[in-house]
Order: structure tokens, then sequence, then C-alpha cells
């Protein structure tokens, strides 16, 4: 799963209005779909990017038992190797999310990946359907509903879930009214098979990949579908691929990885360094979780104004802002200030950007269809409140929102498809790395993908906390082995763990 929100630049729909009627969609394809067209590269450098960068539209199928029926259209990114005499192959940057924008991955991260592979590879990847330069959808949410901590269902104060349900039925009728085929077609399967296109389109036999949090999930199942077209495979950022529950795991198990990770910011913000920068919230680490935890209540009862009008900051503000800054040490003297701010009562607390405003609509369709298209969620209002209650007392920094009610829950179309088991059967060639303290795809959920793969895979386990490892943490003994595997496809024989350094 990504942590920041997106507003990328909204594209006008490509499919006619004809093709949004269509109701049976992504199904096991029937058809084999006509070779792709060959793609028109143009420079698409953007600021802060590479130089030369490319951009080209491939049309992929809206429905693939339909192949050569109405098209979408996907936004695909291109860094040629800077050394063709060195080129092995071309590797594949699969974005998390749901709703993570490939083409923007490769502008942030392509001078990096550049660095470490030496013209080993053109570097590619896409903005799957529904995000960024592809085709988008819409569900028509008003904006209110559009705020990142509303689309986290956040239970009430006092831990009821009533207006949780409420905002989930209503935003789950607007998704049917107004979302059509193409939000239908939002599936980790179609995603799949678009990256396949992809791969046909550029010309190669095979791929290797190097695929982020929800893009980890992403490439496990094009290993699993098309395993002989896989070359050296890198999964960063790994969760449980339970078939039964896929996202709702996920979802679930970010309480656990809260709890595994508060503790780096605890021990951060006591840190006596912090004091020079007005950012030392107690003298203790074992001081700074109650500190916290007060807070929040203090907000729930008392919500303060921000310099955001109309956008107070509540409880579930403090709580959400906390999550998102769990995942980058370096957000952590943004979670101090703000909880500077929130214990001063002359200060006006200010909002992160991700917090103080709404998501586009097509940014919040994106997000919400990929997980209740994906597989069946549970309907039960008395399950959830039961859940709520007990993750409340177990897990109280997230407060019940990971096993909450959402928009899943009352989701209109049944999943097309079953959702792909992971398993052994295939080459092994896939090298896994994790953070120990994930505060979103946290280490027990990588052990479980690691046991679905068996001997296909190999896991590296950095001893340090944080959502991304490969080029975003600096630790050179995780980077150099991910490294070293794409140059040379050597792994480790085993499992093995690399210290914090």
């Amino acid at each position: 799963m990504t942590h920041r929100t997106r507003r990328a630049l909204v594209l006008a729909l490509s499919v006619s209005a004809a093709a949004t009627t269509l109701t049976a969609l992504a199904g096991p394809a029937a058809g084999v779909p006509s070779a792709p067209p060959a793609l028109s590269w143009r420079p698409c450098a953007q600021p802060g990017g590479p130089t030369d960068q490319e951009c080209a539209d491939l049309p992929v199928p809206l429905d693939y038992r339909d192949p050569d029926g109405p098209q979408l259209t996907l936004a695909v990114s291109r860094l040629r190797s800077e050394h063709p005499e060195a080129r092995r192959g071309t590797l594949l940057v699969i974005p998390g999310g749901p709703g993570g924008s490939g083409v923007r991955r490769l502008t942030q991260q392509g001078k990096a990946l550049r660095g470490q592979l030496g013209g080993a590879y053109d570097i590619v990847s896409l903005d799957p359907r529904g995000v960024g330069g592809s085709t988008r959808a819409t569900c028509g949410l008003p904006a209110e509903d559009r705020h990142l901590v509303t689309l986290r269902a956040w239970p009430a104060p006092d831990g009821g879930i009533g207006e949780n349900v409420a905002r989930a039925r209503r935003t789950a009728e607007a998704c049917a009214r107004n979302g059509g085929a193409v939000l239908r077609g939002l599936t980790t399967a179609n995603e799949v098979r678009d990256i396949d296109r992809f791969r046909r389109a550029l010309g190669e036999a095979r791929l290797s990949a190097y695929g982020v949090s929800y893009g980890t999930y992403v490439g496990a199942v094009y290993a699993q579908k098309y395993p002989e077209r896989t070359d050296r495979w890198v999964m960063d950022s790994n969760d449980d691929p339970d078939p039964r529950r896929v996202a709702r795991r996920w979802l679930e198990n970010m309480a656990r990885g809260a709890e595994d990770r508060f503790p780096d910011f605890a021990a951060w913000a006591a840190d006596p360094a912090r004091a020079p920068e007005g950012l030392r919230l107690a003298g203790r680490p074992e001081d700074v979780r109650p500190l916290f935890l007060a807070l929040a209540a203090e907000l729930d009862r008392a919500p303060r104004e921000t310099t955001t009008k109309g956008v107070p900051l509540t409880g579930n503000r403090l709580r959400q802002a906390m999550q998102l800054a769990l995942y980058n040490d370096a957000s952590f003297d943004g979670l101090a200030l703000l909880m500077r701010q929130a214990g001063d009562p002359k200060a006006t607390p200010v909002l992160p950007p991700d917090l103080a405003g709404p998501l586009s609509d097509e940014d919040a369709a994106a997000v919400m269809a990929v997980v209740c298209n994906d597989v069946r969620w549970p309907t039960s209002v008395a399950a959830h409140e039961r859940a709520v209650a007990e993750h409340r007392v177990r897990y109280p920094l997230t407060a019940g929102m990971p096993v909450n009610i959402g928009p899943c829950s009352f989701w209109k179309d049944r999943p097309a498809e079953k959702p792909t088991r992971i398993t052994d059967d295939g080459p092994s060639n896939i090298l896994m790395i994790q953070n120990r303290r994930d505060p979103a795809t946290p280490h027990v959920g990588a052990l479980r993908m690691r046991a679905a793969l068996g001997d296909r895979a190999r896991l590296v386990t950095v001893e340090r906390g944080g959502h991304g490892v490969y080029l975003g943490t600096g630790n050179a003994c995780g980077d150099r082995t991910v490294t070293t595997f794409l140059l040379t496809g050597q792994r480790p024989e085993r499992d093995v763990t690399c210290p914090d350094a």
C-alpha cells in the first residue's frame, strides 16, 4: 500500500459513453487481444526527474473477455539504458497503492535506480487503469467524503460506527451509480493483464520487476499467472496474500504495524537532540505513547481550529497524521510539531497537506475500487462493531479503524473472479526485502507471503522501521543485496537479516 495521497492531473476518459454500459467485466480472458500497436514515445521529463524520461499511451481492453472491443488508455513511461552495450533486459517498476502512479514513481526514483544498475536495464513503468494519466473513473462523491480521514473509517470518539455505516453505504451507492464499466474494471487481475500487454508492446519475452507495497502483490500475482515471463523479481514491503481476504487483511495488519513502529518515533521524540528544535516531547521514550493517546482523546472531546478554515484538528486527524508519519523517519518532525501545537492552547495547528483537503474524486475512486472489486467483504454491522471494540482495546493507536466498516461492505457488484492463490509453483527467481518494523505492511504479513512462495523466494529482513526499503532508507546491506540480484541474478542462499546501518 502508498503512503501519500495522489492529486494527479485529471484526464478525460478515453472510452466511449456506450462502453460504460457494459456490465460483464474482467473475467478470465475468452480470447487473446490482437498485438498492441507500437508505442509512440515522446519526451515527458518533469522537474527533478531524469531529463530523458519518455512517455507513451498504451491501449488496453476495457474487458479482456472482449479483447478487441472498447479500449482504455494507459500512460506508460520509459528510461532507456544509458549504456546499450551493457543492457540485459527491461525492469518494470510496479507502483504501490492501489492508486499509485508508476509514471510519477519513475520520475522520483529513476535517477537512483540508474545509479545502481549502470545501464543494465531499460526501466519502465505505467499508471494503472484509473490512475494518473491513464483512463480515470469517478464516483461523484461530495468533498466531505473524500478526505483521507473519512475514506479511512475512523470510528466516533466513543467507538460508535453509525456514521461510518451511513458514509460507507452512500459511497458504495454513488460509485455504483456513477462509476460505470471503467470503475468495475479496476482490479488487480486487470492490472496484471495490462502489464503483460505492456510487455508485448515493448517486444520483451520476459520482464524483470521491482514492486513496492501493493505493487508486491501485483508482482506476485503476475509471477503466478505468467511465471515463464518473469526474469529477476524484486518485491519490497510485502503483506499477506491470503486469497480469502486480500486487502481486508492488509488493512487489518496496519494496527499491528503501527504498534511495531511507534516505539521508533517515541525514541526519536524523547531524544535530547530534539530539544533545540522544540520537538522533544518527553524525557523518556515510554512517556511519548501516553502523551499521544491523551492528546488524541482531548481532541476527540474538543477539536481545535487549524489554519485550514473549516477543517479542525480532531483526534482522528491526529491519529491519521501519526499513521502517515510512521512511514518514514523524515516525517517524524512534522508529527512532533503537530503534537506540540495540539497541546499548546495558544497555537493554531497546521495540518499536513494530505489531511488539509479532500482527494480528487478520481483518486478516491481508484483507491477504493480495486480493494472492493478484488474480493467480497463482510456485511454484518454487528460484527464490525465487535471487531472495532476489540481493536480499540488491543491497538489503541489506530482506535479500531483497520477493522471498521467501509464502502466495500455495501459494494453493489460481486467480484468478477476469485483472487489468485500465490503458491510455490514457479521459478525460484524472487527476492523479497522488508523492514522489520513496517507500519503499513508489517513483517508478520511478509512472512506469510514468504511462506506462500516457498523456495521461489528469499527474504531479506532489514532491522529498522519504515515503509519501503530499496534505495529509500540508506541501508547499505539491503541496497547491495537487491542491486547484486538485479545485476547478476545472485541471491542469498537462505533468508538473511541486514543490520540497521
